[in-house]
């Protein structure tokens, strides 16, 4: 009997090897990748198989992102259909990435940047406290300390005079918070997604999608999206890193209904709840004539939408390139992309943060730097403090502001939301506070050869596991 049930439990072992075998040469991105997982699962299983449960996936079939999306499409969309992009070029010049996450470019709109914690947070706070209907909140991280409390307090207050208050966080990234601070804001209330009870990844044996959105919007008029979460470092309280650089947009017009319409679809697949009568999908009155898009990314989408948003927008640079990241960790079509730009003579310039928070991501972006420096693009690290901003600068008319970072993780792991302005005027003031920032930046000129023996090897070891970073 002892026997029989040791050939039954090796002939289930080796079933499911077989199976991460076949699902690696299968779904594989790339063929280096599929050839990387199947030498690693035949050569130690008993470490690859789990592995792959939780790393080796890039697509979540469940999340049926057209089907819901329809669901809330029609109502949503129907005022902003009105706000046409006011001139052919701001709509030319979005025209790709419409067709990459299947939303139109609406005009009509107004943005104003909102440059690190006090800004953000004191017009955040603002808002939700002159909320008369709904507030939606998503936050990758929150904290329960001193702002995360101001937080929860307006939360509180706002649910208490009859506002309808969701909140949404991402299990991962708010791992700590909690049971108690979860617990009063729904004695008041608020309607709280646990992501341990929701069907969203969070809640599976894959953790490796996560949902790293940052949204607030109120009344369905008044939008928030950018880098900031809910945490006291955030606002530059935390000694480690000093000062916090970061920037939110705040938004009005017909783009803050596609905001809210992406955080209905989370909505729904964390709970199973259609949202599209409770919200409200008119953007009031017109209060500008900016041309915006939204650009929801995420691995439940048909294509790789993160990638071919960064690559959209560096094939669009015809004269500058500007990004700003707090990691770089691209993949090979990225690298090649900005490259291509900084050859055909585009001003390619790469902001990144001086100050280290995790080694594994800043490690794998020196692999990367001496290829791409030799062909033009220019590296900087930001010495103010924790840069931890998402900008892209194309040009003088072409903004991207949002949460996704020049990663692969962000290209195609997790659920991102940038913003993208066909506005001169905005672009302008995206270069001014760039400007500001490089002018507190130091170049990086030191070839990977010339660095320390730790950084040289670190570098090499950091970039073979850079998909997962």
């Amino acid at each position: 009997m002892t026997a029989t049930w040791t050939a039954a439990a090796a002939l289930v072992a080796v079933g499911i090897v077989a199976f991460c075998v076949w699902r690696a040469m299968a779904t594989a991105r790339t063929p280096q990748g599929s050839v990387a997982w199947v030498i690693f699962l035949l050569s130690a299983p008993w470490l690859a198989v789990p592995a792959y449960a939780v790393f080796g996936g890039h697509k979540i079939r469940t999340y049926t992102r057209a089907r819901q999306r329809s669901r809330a499409l029609t109502d949503a969309m129907k005022t902003s259909a009105g706000y046409a992009p006011p001139s052919s070029e701001g709509r030319a010049r979005l025209a790709l990435f419409e067709r990459i996450v299947n939303l139109p470019a609406v005009g009509g709109n107004a943005a104003r940047l909102l440059v690190d914690g006090e800004a953000t947070f004191a017009a955040i706070f603002e808002a939700i406290d002159a909320a008369e209907r709904t507030v939606c909140v998503q936050f990758y991280t929150i904290v329960d300390d001193d702002l995360g409390r101001d937080f929860a307090e307006r939360l509180i207050a706002a649910a208490e005079r009859g506002v309808t208050v969701l909140l949404l966080f991402d299990g991962v990234g708010s791992y700590g918070l909690s049971r108690a601070y979860r617990r009063r804001l729904a004695d008041a209330g608020v309607r709280v997604v646990d992501p341990r009870a929701a069907r969203g990844p969070t809640s599976r044996l894959n953790i490796n999608f996560r949902n790293h959105r940052k949204t607030v919007v109120v009344d369905g008029r008044h939008g928030y999206v950018g880098g900031h979460n809910v945490s006291d470092t955030y606002m530059g309280r935390n000694p480690r890193y000093g000062r916090w650089r970061d920037t939110h947009v705040a938004l009005r017009g017909p783009v803050v209904s596609q905001l809210q319409l992406v955080f209905a679809e989370d909505w729904h697949w964390g709970t199973g709840e259609t949202l599209t009568a409770e919200l409200d999908w008119s953007p009031g009155t017109r209060p500008e004539d900016m041309t915006a898009l939204l650009l929801p990314t995420g691995p439940a989408d048909a294509t790789e939408t993160g990638t071919q948003t960064f690559f959209g927008a560096i094939s669009a640079a015809r004269q500058r390139l500007w990004i700003a990241s707090p990691y770089f960790v691209p993949d090979a079509s990225i690298l090649s992309a900005l490259s291509n730009a900084a050859l055909r003579g585009v001003d390619v310039r790469v902001i990144l943060t001086g100050t280290v928070d995790h080694y594994l991501p800043w490690l794998a972006a020196h692999a990367f730097f001496d290829d791409i420096r030799a062909d033009g693009v220019e590296i900087y690290h930001y010495e103010g403090g924790f840069m931890h901003q998402k900008i892209i600068l194309c040009d003088d008319d072409l903004a991207f502001v949002g949460t996704a970072n020049c990663d692969i993780r962000s290209f195609r792991l997790n659920f991102e939301t940038m913003v993208a302005f066909a506005d001169a005027g905005f672009a302008g003031q995206v270069a001014e506070m760039l400007e500001a920032d490089l002018a507190t930046s130091r170049r990086h000129d030191m070839c990977l050869s010339a660095e320390p023996l730790w950084v040289r090897v670190g570098a090499k070891l950091a970039r073979l596991i850079s998909p997962v970073l």
